[in-house]
Parts: structure tokens; C-alpha cells; sequence
């Protein structure tokens, strides 16, 4: 893959500077999303103008340097106006999201002191209507939608703004005396940790942590201005925050998405240049793409078979530095023509890039997409570092790896393996109001503990083999690391989810979310008769696919790596069940109390059965 020429990154000192660039681009559609029914574009003058009423508008009610500022909204224009709004007065944005149900919502609230909040809609009108009382330091909240029982309740957004406008006609220069004065070392904003190892923690990050971090990211990305970003990762999520920051440094068209339900119509209707996802959505993209191929005629299957083994050639070659001969570029000109264009087609058709972040990427979802030539970058990072640390970019990339340490970021191992970071993106305001946990995150020299173990290869990319706190110890006292086995599990065609159970066990096991698409239609072929999920779960010979597939996996694995149980579960894991984080990052502990009793029953039949490798679904 060539390397991409990159523009220079705009100069900036606080995060307002892109606002700033953004307003006066003159750009027609600056921010695009969904109101009733039509996509609708907001220009770069109406955007600056309404959100320096609004910052105005908040002032009248009081808001000041440092008070805490809430966001509880889907993405839509109204997020970064609320954004830049409070940050133009010194103020603190505080996220959260909308998948956090009330008594979540009420601890963020409590904890971070919020002066005010915005709220969408009604449903998050009500999670705050039901806890307000609760909290006590919440003056203000300002309602987005219109909700009719809102009254006494909540401000209108559109009044707060009017209030704003009106007094900046009377003072025109009110908006940039309060902005001109927020300085570099300021505070902006406390993001909550998703709590997977613990209660959320409020990382307080400034606007240098964010700026320098985006000046970094900038400058290894093509961003143009006639780029039109899809936004759909929640934007309290820091990864895409920090790229929406990207994205109005380079005043490209931000459009954003209706919800991630709805991206493949959003693709066709957009036709974004890039975006930014948890590995996550790659998977499902990838299902699709496989489901839809299981289906397709049999001169079809077999076209899109050699296409694939033509992709992974010229990506191993890629990989190792080197250049594919004159031979398989036409081969691979061919696959492009015959399989790839149509999967590109699917994201628009005019797609550049995308950034994977949040969680390990699967190395065979990766070395599909790469193979396709559909360019997803893999990076890692974590709330507390604005987020990036490492990234793969165009030119420079290993597929396995999380890239190398971004500009001006430093990277090493721990004697334990954990990955350290120094750099200017590392949060400066530490976690808000918990000193010893503070502490307990920087080593003696300062250095940055990410809790993640990982391992350098002789060129510095970096790979991340799992988190320290989520090692499981056996009963032997061997330490395992999940997040690689979980991986080849899921890469089991009629696996969707997997996570590992081991800790202070005597062996380990696995509770499998089929991915019953797949499996359904591998019943229907081998003559499985069912009523429902849980009988199809039950069935011998379900079970048998399973357990070949891992012994396959188990192959020559040190005992203690090799999963000798599993239990078939007929639901998901989500964020609405607790069992996901905001993010898709699983809660092993959450998990791991719910199912409970499945899990002692499964051990319990394996011991029975002396040693011998036990499986079933769940409840059986």
C-alpha cells in the first residue's frame, strides 16, 4: 500500500482553535444528519453562530471556569455545539452515554458535581427526571427534542440559544473574550472508564492532552476537506471525540449516522471517504459478507474463494515489506474487478480508509479487510491518553500489531511485560476526586501504566496480548491469557461471541454465542431438526461441531491452554444486559456472576465424567 501524502496538521493551541477553522471554512454542509425523514446539513456560519449562542446562553445560567458540563446524547449536530459551547467558558464536558441506565447516569452526575446537562429526548429526559432529586448540584437541564411533558422539567436547547444570540447582538465580542481566555493547560473535559475491572473513574483530560493527540493522528492520516466523515461510534466514546476533533481541524463534513443498525443503508446514502469503529462493527461487516456469499450460487462461492486467496497472497507479500509481482497485481486487478469492488461498493463506493479502536482486532478479520484492499488501520489507546498511543497508518503497518507509538508518544515494557507510555496526550488532571488511584495508574519515573501486556518486534510495532487484570490464574497458579484464545474461538465460522472461563479452575472452559445465521443453515444442510434456539443448542450433533472445531483449536496447546468445557448460550452479550461495556468490551465479572450456576454445573458434569471433555448448552 502506498503511502498517503499528508497535508500539515492545523496549528493549534486549545481544542476551540478548531472550532475556530471549522466556523470560517464557509463549508455548505459542515455537519449532516437525519431530521425527519431527510438528511440535513448544517453550514460551518450556522454552526458557529449557534454555538456561540449557545456558550453565551449557558453563561446566563450561570455556567463558569471549571463547573461540569453533562452530555447525554446520541450523536448529532447539538453534541459538539454543547461541546465547543461549555469549553469556550472554561467549563468541563462530562459524556455519558446513552446506553447507561438511570442509576448509572445519577452516579456520573453525583460523582462529577454537574452544574447542567443536556439531554436528547425523552427517554434520557427520564433517566434524569427519575434520579434529579438525587442530585443536588444539577441546576439546569436542557432538552434537545421537543417532549411535551418537559415543562418545569427542562429548558429548550433552542431557547438557551436565543437567549445566547440575543446577547451577543448586544456584545459581539462577548463569545471570543471568554474563549480567547481558556489556555492550553486547561481542564476539558472527565470521561467515566466503562468500570470492566471496577467502579468508573473520571479521567480529567486538557486541551493540550486532546490537541497534541490530534495534531499527532492528523499527521499520519490524509484528511482533505472535501472529506465526508460517517460518525456513528458514540462520540462519549474518547476514540471517536478525538476524531471528530480530527475531522474539524481538517473542516471535513461530519455526517452522522441515523444508528449503527442502520449503517449499511447510511453507507449508500453518505458514501463516506472514512470513519472510525470498534472491531466489533468489522466483524459484523464481515458476517454479512460471509452469509451473503453462503447463499450465492456455487461458480459465485468459488470466484469469491480465489478471490480471497489471491487478496491474502499480495497481503502476506505487503506485509513483509516487499512488492507483488507484475503476475498478481493483474490476478489481483482481476479480484478486485470480480469480488472486492462489490464489498467496497457496499461501503459507498468511494471509501478511503477506517480506524479500528477500542479492543483487540481480530488478525482474520484485519487480514480480510486488508486483503480486500478496504484499509483498516488498527491503533490502540486508552481514555486516559486522549486516546491514541500506537497506530498502523498508510505505509507503515504490520498486520497483527497495533502499529507503532504515534509523534511525540513513548513506549516500553514493565518487567512483567505491561505496555508503559510517556507522552503529551497522557492525562494531566489524573481521575477526578481519587488521588490513590492516581497514583496507583504512573510508576516512579512517572511512566503511565495502561494495564495491558504486550510485546515489541525488532521494527517497535506493538502488539497487545491481553489485559493485566483480566490474566486468569489457574488452580495450578499458570497464568492464562484469554483475549487470544477467545480470538481463535470466535474465528470458528458458527461462533459469534466467546469468553473464557479459567480463573483458579482446574482447566479451562468457554461460554459460545453461536452465531446462529450460520449454524442454522449448517442444520438445515445436515438434516437438524429444531423448534427453537435452545432445542438447536441442545441437539448432539450441535454439540459435536462445536467440540471438533475446538479440538482443533486446542491442537498441540500446553495443557492449561486447552479448553476441555463449554456451554452454548441462546443470547447475546450486550450492553443492555450488562454483559458489554458502552464500548463492546466484555465484563468478565459481570459475566461471570450471571452465569453463575451454568458455569459450577458445567465444571461439575466435566469432573463427573473423570477428566473426560465435557460440553452442552446452557441450562442443560
Amino acid at each position: 500500500m502506498a503511502r498517503t501524502i499528508v497535508r500539515e496538521p492545523l496549528p493549534a493551541q486549545t481544542l476551540l482553535d478548531y472550532f475556530r477553522f471549522a466556523a470560517s471554512s464557509g463549508k455548505a454542509e459542515l455537519l449532516v444528519s437525519k431530521i425527519g425523514g431527510a438528511w440535513t446539513p448544517l453550514s460551518a456560519a450556522e454552526f458557529g453562530e449557534r454555538t456561540q449562542g449557545l456558550a453565551l446562553g449557558l453563561a446566563l445560567l450561570g455556567v463558569d471556569r471549571e463547573d461540569r458540563v453533562a452530555i447525554l446524547s446520541e450523536n448529532r449536530p447539538e453534541w459538539p455545539m454543547a461541546d465547543f459551547a461549555a469549553l469556550s467558558l472554561g467549563a468541563l464536558t462530562v459524556p455519558i452515554y446513552t446506553s447507561y441506565l438511570a442509576p448509572q447516569v445519577e452516579y456520573i452526575l453525583r460523582d462529577s458535581l454537574a452544574r447542567v446537562i443536556f439531554v436528547s429526548n425523552a427517554i434520557e429526559l427520564q433517566k434524569v427526571v427519575d434520579v434529579r432529586d438525587r442530585c443536588p448540584e444539577l441546576k439546569h437541564v436542557i432538552l434537545l427534542d421537543h417532549v411535551a411533558w418537559s415543562g418545569g422539567k427542562a429548558t429548550p436547547f433552542e431557547t438557551v440559544v436565543q437567549k445566547g444570540l440575543a446577547a451577543l447582538r448586544v456584545d459581539p465580542g462577548a463569545f471570543e473574550e471568554r474563549a480567547s481566555a481558556v489556555l492550553p493547560g486547561d481542564l476539558a473535559t472527565m470521561i467515566y472508564t466503562s468500570g470492566t475491572t471496577g467502579e468508573p473513574k473520571g479521567a480529567v483530560l486538557t486541551h493540550k492532552n486532546f490537541v497534541s493527540n490530534v495534531a499527532a493522528c492528523s499527521a499520519l492520516f490524509d484528511v482533505p476537506d472535501d472529506t465526508v466523515a460517517l460518525s456513528f461510534l458514540p462520540l462519549s466514546h474518547v476514540f471517536e471525540r478525538m476524531v471528530d476533533y480530527l475531522f474539524f481541524s481538517r473542516a471535513a463534513t461530519i455526517t452522522y449516522a441515523e444508528s449503527i443498525d442502520k449503517l449499511s443503508e447510511n453507507f449508500a446514502e453518505i458514501r463516506p471517504h472514512c470513519f472510525a469503529a470498534v472491531p466489533r462493527v468489522y466483524e459484523k461487516m464481515l458476517t454479512r459478507v460471509q452469509v451473503a456469499v453462503d447463499k450465492a450460487p456455487a461458480l459465485r462461492r468459488a470466484i469469491f474463494s480465489w478471490g480471497v486467496r489471491t487478496g491474502a497472497r499480495r497481503l502476506a507479500i505487503l506485509d513483509a515489506g516487499k512488492e507483488p509481482g507484475v503476475f498478481l497485481r493483474l490476478r489481483y486487478a482481476l479480484a478486485d474487478r470480480l469480488v472486492f469492488g462489490k464489498i467496497k461498493a457496499r461501503l459507498g463506493g468511494r471509501f478511503r480508509f477506517a480506524i479500528s479502536g477500542g479492543a483487540p482486532l481480530s488478525r482474520d478479520v484485519a487480514a480480510f479487510f486488508l486483503g480486500a484492499g478496504v484499509e483498516v488501520y488498527e491503533g490502540y489507546g486508552l481514555t486516559e491518553t486522549s486516546p491514541v498511543l500506537a497506530c498502523n497508518r498508510p505505509g507503515e503497518w504490520r498486520l497483527g500489531t497495533v502499529g507503532r507509538a504515534i509523534p511525540g508518544v513513548t513506549l516500553r515494557l514493565a518487567a512483567d511485560g505491561e505496555v508503559l507510555a510517556k507522552g503529551p496526550n497522557v492525562m494531566d488532571g489524573g481521575y477526578w476526586r481519587k488521588s490513590e488511584e492516581t497514583a496507583k495508574v504512573f510508576d516512579d519515573d512517572g511512566w503511565f501504566r495502561t494495564g495491558d501486556v504486550g510485546s515489541f518486534d525488532a521494527e517497535g510495532f506493538l502488539t497487545i496480548t491481553d489485559r493485566k487484570k483480566e490474566i486468569l490464574i489457574n488452580a495450578y497458579g499458570k497464568n492464562i491469557a484469554p483475549a487470544p484464545i477467545e480470538a481463535a474461538l470466535k474465528s470458528v465460522r458458527y461462533v459469534s461471541s466467546a469468553v473464557l472461563i479459567g480463573d483458579r479452575q482446574k482447566f479451562l472452559s468457554a461460554l459460545i454465542v453461536p452465531n446462529f445465521e450460520k449454524l442454522e443453515s449448517w442444520a438445515r444442510a445436515s438434516g437438524v431438526t429444531y423448534r427453537d434456539q435452545s432445542e438447536l443448542v441442545n441437539d448432539p450433533k450441535t454439540l459435536s461441531l462445536v467440540r471438533q472445531a475446538i479440538d482443533i483449536l486446542n491442537g498441540d496447546e500446553p495443557h492449561e491452554r486447552q479448553i476441555r468445557a463449554f456451554r452454548l448460550l441462546t443470547d447475546d452479550f450486550t450492553i443492555e444486559g450488562g454483559e458489554l461495556t458502552p464500548t463492546m468490551k466484555i465484563k468478565r465479572r459481570v459475566i461471570a456472576e450471571k452465569y453463575r450456576d451454568v458455569i459450577e454445573q458445567m465444571y461439575r458434569d466435566a469432573e463427573s465424567a473423570e477428566g473426560a471433555p465435557e460440553a452442552g448448552p446452557a441450562g442443560a
